[in-house]
């Protein structure tokens, strides 16, 4: 059982459309779960026996190719859901990039509950869509593009989902923090390492954003990044 009342993502989530009577009864389901960096949730091809929203933390989607190797095609980060409700397999592996916290549901329950409630269904319903448009987004990243679209694309994506988070008034325009390292960055856009710090110094060098720490960002000229994402 959880406390859904104290919940960080409460307004975000998937659970935001319930009223308060609903969300205690979906809380008495649910049970928080950390996962540490590294650990895996969900293993593709497997049964799924659970869903759950993320609280703290970034995880990955990863997909096995034909010749055996890994391929991320996608994070995910506070308030987003993770599995695959009224299904029985999981699509794709789930495994923490950083330190994560998860309230997790079983599927089954789960499956009940929303089969009850439309609005939640409809919500469900508008993830799926939304599921696929970032999925048809980074096929394009991944496939089309060169190592200065891949990158400036990344960052932009970054932007969306980070700014604003964790952050106080004396923080520039434009600045947000990766939960990962620059490896991790290359990973998720199949570059090397040293290609992805030649692209980010290079953008600098350029003006277009500057790069406080390791982790942090601030995107100087978004329309100049824009056009360098092609």
């Amino acid at each position: 059982m959880t406390d859904c009342s104290t919940c960080v993502v409460r307004n975000r989530a998937i659970c935001a459309s319930l009223d308060a009577t609903e969300i205690r009864a979906l809380g008495k389901m649910g049970r928080k779960q950390k996962v540490r960096q590294g650990q895996t949730l969900l293993w593709e091809g497997d049964g799924a026996p659970v869903v759950a929203n993320v609280l703290t933390g970034v995880l990955k989607l990863v997909v096995s190719t034909a010749d055996g190797r890994e391929q991320i095609v996608g994070i995910v980060f506070p308030s987003d859901f993770i599995g695959r409700p009224f299904g029985k397999e999981s699509p794709y592996t789930v495994t923490a990039m950083t330190d994560a916290e998860v309230c997790i549901f079983n599927r089954n329950n789960f499956d009940e509950f929303a089969s009850s409630h439309p609005d939640l269904q409809q919500k469900l319903l508008r993830r799926t869509l939304d599921e696929l448009d970032r999925a048809r987004h980074w096929m394009m990243l991944l496939g089309r593009k060169s190592a200065s679209e891949k990158v400036a694309s990344f960052l932009l994506e970054m932007s969306e989902r980070l700014s604003g988070q964790g952050c106080g008034a004396t923080m520039p325009q434009g600045w947000f923090e990766l939960p990962f390292g620059r490896q991790q960055i290359a990973d998720i856009l199949g570059l090397t390492i040293e290609t992805t710090s030649r692209q980010l110094t290079k953008m600098r060098g350029e003006g277009v954003l500057d790069l406080p720490s390791r982790r942090e960002i601030v995107i100087n000229d978004r329309a100049a990044m824009e056009t360098m994402a092609g």
